[in-house]
């Protein structure tokens, strides 16, 4: 090869590995659109009482990170870590606790927790590390039953629920606000008013869950422990969601929020998505879905 050749083979391929390189998958970015990197990131969210990982359910750089969350996390707190998440409901805690303690098989205990069908791809790493590890892991969200009775008729019908069942949600009355703008615009949801398959009690459901879950997550908070709880991002956007709740419950504590989104350019934080949460996880939206 003359040296002609070789030196325009070698700005080819240098031209390549710049542009390899600069294909980021994601990006993140503080809530006013800062690149920061994920230790500058972790370094903020380490002293945090709750952490609260919004993700895209589908989204595998999302879970991908919510697993190297947690190992970081782990490093610092140890056994003061727990976690947390929307992906099961408060009635299976029990099962989820006989299984971390190894008392029902994994067999078992996947065939009675009404799991997501997407459960062994992105959460199961996470029920894993906590049995590895002997964390306590909280089953937080309500019994999708009961927010199915509400957007229908409303947080009236919860009173007739026995009083078993209410122990797997938030105690009555539930002090919902519907002026919480999450809320509003779930009215909304298709522009131009509240569209046909939308009634005043579908908040009032979003908002079930979202009590209930900061209920749970308050029920086993204590100073000097660190609750990492994940949940879809709506449920934590703006630092409402379940954030709100706890904050109407138990004012003043330190709340952390990553929040993801997908763009066509992860470079730059485009506006409507600033300060969605503290942190903004940007991914790049070709990036491939577990489902």
């Amino acid at each position: 090869m003359n040296r002609t050749l070789l030196i325009s083979f070698c700005l080819t391929l240098l031209t390549t590995i710049s542009f390899a390189q600069d294909k980021k998958a994601y990006q993140l970015f503080t809530a006013e659109g800062s690149p920061v990197t994920y230790d500058q990131m972790l370094e903020v969210i380490q002293p945090a009482d709750l952490v609260f990982f919004g993700e895209l359910h589908n989204n595998t750089i999302a879970h991908w990170l919510q697993i190297e969350l947690t190992n970081s996390l782990y490093e610092k707190h140890k056994e003061n870590l727990i976690l947390s998440a929307e992906m099961f409901e408060s009635d299976n805690q029990i099962i989820l606790d006989e299984y971390l303690s190894g008392l029902i098989s994994r067999s078992k205990f996947e065939a009675e927790c009404r799991l997501w069908p997407n459960y062994k791809t992105d959460y199961k790493p996470l029920v894993e590390f906590a049995k590895d590890k002997g964390l306590k892991f909280i089953a937080a969200n309500v019994p999708r039953r009961y927010a199915n009775i509400v957007s229908k008729g409303g947080f009236e019908v919860l009173s007739s629920v026995s009083v078993q069942g209410q122990s797997f949600f938030a105690p009555l009355p539930i002090q919902y606000d519907p002026e919480v703008a999450c809320y509003k615009e779930m009215l909304n949801m298709g522009g131009g008013g509240m569209p046909a398959h939308v009634t005043a009690n579908l908040p009032k459901a979003q908002a079930l869950k979202d009590v209930t879950m900061a209920f749970f997550i308050l029920k086993e908070f204590i100073s000097g422990k660190q609750i990492l709880h994940f949940n879809g991002s709506y449920h934590s956007q703006n630092h409402e969601g379940t954030i709100w709740f706890v904050n109407q419950m138990v004012p003043g504590l330190n709340i952390q929020v990553i929040h993801t989104v997908s763009q066509a350019d992860v470079h730059l934080l485009e506006e409507d998505n600033k300060g969605l949460g503290d942190f903004i996880l940007v991914v790049d939206e070709d990036m491939t879905e577990t489902y």
